[in-house]
Formats: structure tokens, sequence, C-alpha cells
């Protein structure tokens, strides 16, 4: 007789009563769990990962002379891939530590417009879309002080490393981009700006060899000329009835944050000449041909200073850059005039 259906039915019987018993423990387990939270101490099979004894960032740890957890790296040691040992690439500078005429990194088109798209993001609000230093914050409603033009042959003439350096470090008013901007993006920027000098400076005998439309672009800088002057005419005839007064001069240079680059207590360490007691002395300055003359700081000489900063620069001070605000209302400038006289002392 064949007994082989009997075994596997047997085997079946055995394996359901397995599988009941399994959800029968299963059920029994669920039961025991009624919601109630514990007291007791967490079960913990391996200790020495729940509790380590370690210190937290800024947390006292008295094992240490100084009591600080936080340890500074081993003198004379660089964590791995800080070692930054080429100068030129990251500070702009050579092993003499001047400036580098020229940018390390290879120009491409891609790299210009990552130097645009960086530059209209960091740069583009202070020194403007075309790098002429009209940005936004030349409206005056910001009191920061107004950058400077990149046409301009001082910066026109300027190595590479020292555009580097402003966005790496800063300069005078400007704060260091370090940390907002990466190493090769300044870079980027730095070639970008370079493409906008030369477009601002590109000959008509050579724009006349691409294919452009040089008569357009002509009448669209005639229009825009016509404009400016149109507004600035406009400006002046509102102004024409407003009285120029050294409380107004004030809230002009507090407006434009002056006091930045120049002082009113007759300290000579400033970024520019004191104007304690300037108006009326007599000072060796600088002409833009490099000459050195005798000049009266008088009315005229003020505001030559303001509107047209590299005329004549007070000895001593040739080399600091100033925009120039010839954009200001002649009632303006006579206003700073009449608050510059208060500043002396007889």
């Amino acid at each position: 007789m064949n007994n082989k259906p009997n075994r596997i039915s047997s085997l079946m019987n055995r394996s359901g009563l397995q599988k009941a018993g399994g959800v029968l423990l299963v059920a029994l387990l669920l039961s025991g769990c009624r919601g109630s939270i514990s007291e007791k101490p967490a079960i913990h099979p391996n200790m020495n990962m729940d509790q380590q004894p370690r210190k937290e960032a800024q947390e006292v740890n008295n094992f240490f002379e100084d009591g600080r957890s936080m340890r500074p790296p081993v003198e004379g040691t660089v964590a791995r891939g800080y070692r930054k040992a080429d100068a030129a690439y990251y500070e702009g500078v050579d092993e003499n530590g001047e400036w580098i005429a020229e940018n390390p990194v290879e120009v491409t088109r891609s790299f210009l417009y990552r130097g645009q798209e960086r530059y209209d993001i960091f740069c583009a609000p202070c020194h403007g879309k075309v790098g002429d230093g009209r940005g936004i914050i030349m409206t005056g409603q910001y009191g920061y002080v107004p950058a400077p033009t990149f046409h301009q042959d001082r910066l026109r003439e300027a190595p590479d490393g020292e555009i580097y350096s402003a966005i790496y470090n800063g300069v005078r008013n400007m704060p260091s981009y370090a940390h907002q901007v990466p190493v090769e993006d300044r870079w980027a920027i730095v070639s970008y700006i370079r493409a906008l000098q030369a477009s601002q400076n590109v000959p008509e005998s050579e724009i006349s060899e691409y294919d452009v439309d040089l008569s357009a672009i002509q009448a669209e800088y005639a229009a825009e000329q016509e404009a400016i002057a149109e507004f600035e005419a406009a400006k002046e005839a509102a102004s024409a009835d407003v009285e120029a007064s050294a409380a107004l001069g004030k809230d002009i240079i507090t407006q434009y944050a002056c006091g930045a680059c120049h002082n009113e207590t007759g300290d000579p360490g400033g970024i520019g000449p004191t104007w304690r007691n300037i108006f009326g002395s007599e000072a060796e300055v600088v002409t833009s041909d490099g000459s050195r003359i005798t000049v009266t700081k008088d009315a005229e000489y003020i505001i030559e200073s303001i509107v047209n900063p590299e005329a004549k620069k007070t000895t001593g001070y040739e080399n600091g850059v100033m925009v120039a605000y010839d954009y200001l209302a002649e009632h303006e400038l006579q206003s700073i005039v009449e608050y510059i006289k208060t500043l002396s002392d007889n």
C-alpha cells in the first residue's frame, strides 16, 4: 500500500499548526503592549555606543590647560585639502607678495559667462552692470560710499591680482567676498571685468570690422545722452529755488557716507584729507598730469574735487580713489562747501 499521500498530509497539518502557533504568539505579545510608558531605564545591549566620553563643541574640557574642547590644529600642520600652496591662484600674489599681472586660470567662453553671472549677482549692485560705478547704491538712499568705475586708467592698468585681492580681502569700504565667492569664481569675475573694460574702449575703426550696426548703436547712445541731459536740466530747474545751507550740506555728506573717508577732527590719518580747517587753506596738490602745484582750497577747488576728484589730489593722498559726484545739483555742491566752512576754527 502506498503511504506517500498520508505523509504529505501529515507534513501539511504540522506546518499549519506551526503558523497558527506563530500567529498566537504574536497576538500574545501585542496584547502585552497596553500603551503605557515604562519608567524603567532603556535596555542598552552595547553601552559603549550610547554613553560616549566625548565633549560637545564649546564645552569645557579640564583635561587641557586652556580648558577648551575645540582644539586648534597642531602648529605647523595643515588640514588635508587646505594646503593652498599656490599663492598666485589662491591669493593673487607671486612668491614676493606682489600682485600677479595676469589671471592664472584659462579664460574660455563658458568661464566668461560664469564671471558675468557672478558679477551681476555680487558686483553690479554697487559697480553697475557695465562697471561704471552707477549701481543701485548711486541713488544715495542707502548711505553707502559709491563704488569707483572700472573704466579709469588706474584700474585698466591695474594687475589682475589686485582686482582679485579686492574680491578676496575687501578694500576700503568694500567687504571681503571670500565666503560667498569661491576661488575660481573670483577669477571668473576678474576676467569679466576685463571684458567690460575692453567693451567700453573699443575704437570705432575696430567696431566696423564686425557684423554690427554701428549707426544704430550711435543713435541709441545719442538718445541716452539726450535723456540724461533732459533729466539733469529738469533736476537743476527743480532745485533752482532751493537755497544752499550748511544744514543741507551736512545731510548730503551723511547721506553719501562721505565721513567714511574724510573726518572732521583734523586727524591726517584718514583715507582722504580731513575737512577740519581746510577751507581757505593752502596745500600742495598733484594734478592729473603729474604736476605739483600749490592751491587755495576755496569753494571752487572743493567743488572741483567733488565732481572731478582726479583733477587735483592733495599730496599724500594721490593714490586714493574717489568716485566723481558729478550728478549733484549746484545747490547741493554749494551746501557742502557751506558745511565745510563751519569746520574752520577761526
